[in-house]
């Protein structure tokens, strides 16, 4: 039987993150002949991780301008992956998840007429604008998609209540699970900042979304400017986007202060032994709101919603939004009250269990008449 062919676009960190462990396994099947297009919308942290998981693409479009726009994204990408989707002529294009990249990609080969299979499919906020331009992106993905890889059963009920059809939505689990699970068997230096003793109590921050520019971000600094001042038990540690908005607000706010400590992005290694090693996690990324539960560390949501309610109905995170007070009162909360803690470490991660490539591989076989039955989705542990 011919073989599949599989073509895999993605373009920005969290996404080679996420995709890598699913190029991976794509690789190994017999069945399957995978190619990888890279936009390179994120340069040096895109490459950072290709390097990571060895992985090495088969047309890379680097798109990536100094202070580029979503317009200038988004038309590059498009004129670039049309000649990719043209030698390369894949059976079937996989996208993830919610950047600029993925929906492009998505678009490009619906005008292509080639199927489009959407990884981490199904999560929404239910707010256009937040997070920006995320929540469309992963909307628009959705409807331009012909399968649907929906990490939980939560993301599959969500799709059915937008009238998908059930035949194309299969439950995989989280991919980030799978790439955390290859990361933590890999040796890491010490991501710990000078003058931070081994036995502190740390808290690690990550902030970046465009929502949180600004009034927000400032927000969040002087919230971590408060936990700093008047906690001498707590050394705070943020790996600051290079964003100016990002960096330079962390410093104005933050600078100086001797037990608050602003890093340069950290690779993925480094910054997962950051999330083992912190008694508690500040954060508006989605990826790691996935991630740390795994790792038994409470995540604090930075963000007015989230489109990953499972951790929070679990009781792994929070969301308190950009507040000052509440930054303040829930990490005191955290750092004081051992049973609220326990609370928030003891379940089992509902985003996955390690296997979710597998079963993706696993049902793009199926979807194209590979294997003759359609394999056992992910047991989502939301409501266990």
């Amino acid at each position: 039987m011919k073989k599949l062919k599989v073509c895999s676009v993605f373009g920005t960190r969290p996404e080679a993150i996420k995709m890598a462990p699913v190029a991976l396994e794509l690789a190994r099947r017999p069945q399957i002949d995978h190619k990888i297009v890279v936009t390179g919308q994120h340069r040096a942290m895109l490459d950072q991780m290709l390097s990571l998981f060895g992985l090495k693409p088969d047309i890379d479009l680097n798109i990536m301008l100094d202070r580029q726009t979503l317009t200038q994204v988004t038309t590059r990408a498009l004129e670039g992956m049309e000649r990719a989707l043209e030698t390369i002529s894949p059976d079937i294009v996989l996208v993830h998840g919610d950047t600029t990249t993925s929906f492009v990609g998505a678009l490009a080969s619906y005008y292509a007429r080639i199927p489009v299979g959407h990884v981490e499919a199904g999560l929404r906020t239910g707010d256009r604008y937040n997070p920006f331009p995320e929540e469309m992106n992963r909307a628009m993905i959705d409807s331009l998609a012909d399968i649907l890889l929906a990490p939980t059963s939560g993301a599959r009920d969500t799709l059915l209540a937008e009238n998908k059809r059930t035949e194309n939505i299969f439950v995989t689990g989280n991919t980030v699970i799978d790439a955390l699970l290859l990361a933590a068997e890999m040796s890491a230096p010490s991501a710990l900042p000078d003058g931070v003793p081994e036995d502190a109590r740390i808290i690690l921050v990550e902030a970046h979304r465009r929502e949180n520019l600004g009034a927000p971000m400032r927000e969040i600094c002087l919230g971590l400017r408060d936990i700093a001042e008047k906690r001498s038990d707590v050394h705070i540690v943020f790996p600051a986007h290079l964003n100016p908005a990002v960096k330079d607000v962390a410093r104005e706010i933050l600078g100086g202060l001797p037990r608050a400590h602003i890093l340069p992005p950290q690779d993925y290694l480094p910054f997962v032994s950051l999330m083992k090693r912190a008694r508690l996690i500040l954060t508006d990324s989605g990826g790691v709101q996935e991630e740390a539960p795994s790792l038994k560390t409470p995540v604090l949501v930075l963000r007015k919603v989230t489109e990953r309610p499972e951790a929070v109905a679990a009781g792994a995170a929070a969301v308190i939004g950009p507040d000052r007070e509440k930054i303040f009162s829930f990490a005191s909360r955290l750092l004081d009250d051992e049973a609220f803690y326990a609370s928030m470490t003891r379940g089992s991660n509902p985003y996955g269990d390690g296997l979710a490539s597998r079963r993706i591989a696993d049902f793009l076989l199926y979807k194209f008449n590979h294997a003759q039955s359609r394999p056992d989705e992910f047991a989502s542990l939301e409501n266990a």
